[in-house]
């Protein structure tokens, strides 16, 4: 071979040399491998801190919660904060991959309108499996949790049924203990007076007011002074000729009641066959204590007067719209009902003093609000409704108070009574947690966020309220109240006690608050635990986070 040949096959050799590509891909690779791989170990890397970090913060949340119930409560004072935060925090959180994971705590008193809070500030750190190549062995993480602590208050309306049915299968019985509970449960979290407020509203057909309050401006006394309905345009003609002597122009079966020797709501009061004819009641007309037989709305009422008796040509009615006459000259004889106690008339008309605290529905539709009483229309109607008296007697309610053994010695005095009326018990539990009138609720102080809340406990079904003794028509009001006390922010947590397998109590369902909020017991012994989740749910409401 030639020396041209030879040299221009390497020429040709050493231009195709020049031109490969194929060697320079592994170069190329090589060369950026190293920032490849550390990019997705950075994020492998990453992802394990993330996970670490979330960790702390779900363990950081529980103990600051946890720290702020402790406070509240009074289990810790404010030097243990940091002690008891560690502990807390060691016991919660659980991360493989963390090193020297820690916390540290920080309470700031209240100050003014500021609340007082707790402040969490954690921190920690992981190894690397990657970005240690590129000079990091440790990536470190950290998180913090702030909870307010003393500006949240709560008020609490306990409404509990003591309808005569609670007396069955120990559900009564069951009650007292798990309400008791229910308040030393609540009163734990009181740091302070005014922290907590709970009122105790026993209910039946009606609420019992107390007999105290028979001066107050907020009570409507119209049904309470009035004659018995049944005889308002319907007087029998042995009615319009009795005089003293006569016999009873009533019986039970055609009027609902019989006739008393003096107003039937006195000391002393007894049947009558006749009509007084001499002495303090000569000629007065005394209607017994209503049975219902011709208006069951009125069973167990009774009438706070008598009908006087006048004869002769000078009888008149006068401007009394409750009055009578028949006959005419020296036969004329008018009946005029005294029921408003009034010193000429005293002896038939009981003055207000005698009334035993009942009170009835509300005009339609306040019975559905929380209107302060302003009117005769807003006020709360009296009656003399029998289940306040005697010793079988619907409890009176209890105000707002912060007096533990107070609160818990009412709970004693339940006594099951009387047929059940849920919306005026709500009703009453609404009142107690806002008004001034009628049970002066105190002021809220506007440095401080409040919770309300009502607890309602019945055994059974809506039978009797001021209109009807049909549960759907009474369950529709007591709809319209829940809403109304829903949208004014009060929560509502509802119990049914069902041991006599009566059907699932709808409007108690509606009610609550949310499917966790309704409670069916069907065993009296269930009466505690349940108790007692609610008053850890309403724990829940007194820390905001």
């Amino acid at each position: 071979m030639s020396g041209a040949s030879v040299f221009r096959k390497l020429r040709l050799a050493a231009g195709r040399f020049i031109g490969a590509r194929e060697a320079n891909v592994a170069v190329i690779f090589g060369l950026s491998a190293i920032p490849i791989i550390s990019f997705m170990g950075a994020a492998i890397d990453y992802t394990r801190a993330s996970a670490a970090r979330s960790a702390m913060q779900a363990a950081m949340d529980s103990t600051a919660l946890m720290l702020s119930k402790d406070l509240s409560a009074g289990t810790i004072d404010t030097s243990q904060i940091s002690t008891k935060a560690s502990e807390y925090f060691a016991a919660l959180y659980h991360s493989k991959d963390a090193l020297d994971a820690g916390v540290t705590a920080t309470y700031t008193p209240p100050s003014g309108n500021t609340p007082a809070n707790i402040k969490l500030v954690g921190s920690g750190k992981i190894q690397t499996d990657f970005m240690r190549l590129v000079g990091f062995p440790e990536m470190g993480f950290g998180t913090g949790s702030t909870t307010t602590w003393g500006n949240v208050r709560m008020r609490v309306a306990l409404v509990l049924d003591v309808t005569g049915s609670m007396a069955q299968d120990g559900k009564m019985t069951a009650l007292k203990p798990a309400a008791k509970a229910l308040i030393d449960q609540l009163s734990a979290l009181a740091k302070t007076s005014g922290d907590i407020y709970i009122s105790i509203v026993p209910f039946a057909k009606d609420v019992n007011a107390g007999t105290s309050n028979y001066n107050a401006s907020w009570i409507d006394w119209t049904n309470w002074k009035g004659e018995p309905p049944y005889l308002v345009g319907n007087k029998s003609n042995s009615f319009n000729s009795a005089v003293g002597g006569s016999n009873c122009p009533f019986t039970n079966n055609n009027q609902g009641f019989t006739c008393m020797d003096r107003p039937a709501t006195l000391s002393g009061a007894q049947s009558a066959s006749k009509i007084p004819s001499t002495g303090t009641y000569a000629g007065y007309i005394c209607p017994s204590m209503d049975n219902g037989n011709k208006l069951s709305l009125q069973a167990n009422i009774y009438y706070n007067g008598c009908y006087t008796t006048v004869t002769g040509s000078s009888a008149s009615c006068g401007s009394n719209t409750s009055c009578t006459c028949t006959g005419s000259g020296s036969s004329k004889i008018c009946h005029l009902w005294r029921g408003d106690g009034t010193p000429a008339t005293a002896a038939a008309a009981p003055d207000i003093s005698t009334w035993n605290g009942c009170m009835t529905d509300r005009t339609q539709d306040y019975d559905t609000k929380n209107t302060a009483p302003a009117g005769t229309s807003t006020q709360f109607p009296a009656e003399q409704y029998s289940w306040c008296s005697g010793s079988t007697t619907i409890a009176s309610i209890m105000p707002l108070s912060y007096d533990w053994a107070a609160l818990k010695a009412k709970i004693d005095t339940l006594v099951p009574t009387g047929n059940t009326n849920q919306g005026i018990g709500l009703a009453w539990g609404w009142m107690t947690l806002t008004q001034s009138d009628p049970f002066n609720a105190p002021a809220k102080d506007p440095n401080f966020v409040y919770k309300d809340a009502l607890v309602i406990l019945s055994d059974g079904l809506n039978t009797q309220n001021r209109w009807s003794t049909s549960a759907s028509q009474i369950d529709a009001r007591q709809k319209i109240l829940c809403d109304n006390a829903k949208a004014a922010n009060v929560t509502i947590y509802t119990v049914q006690v069902n041991t006599g397998g009566d059907p699932t109590s709808a409007v108690l369902q509606y009610c609550a608050q949310n499917t966790s909020s309704f409670y069916l017991i069907t065993s009296a012994s269930q009466t505690a635990s349940v108790f007692s989740d609610i008053g850890t749910q309403l724990s829940k409401l007194r820390v905001s986070k």
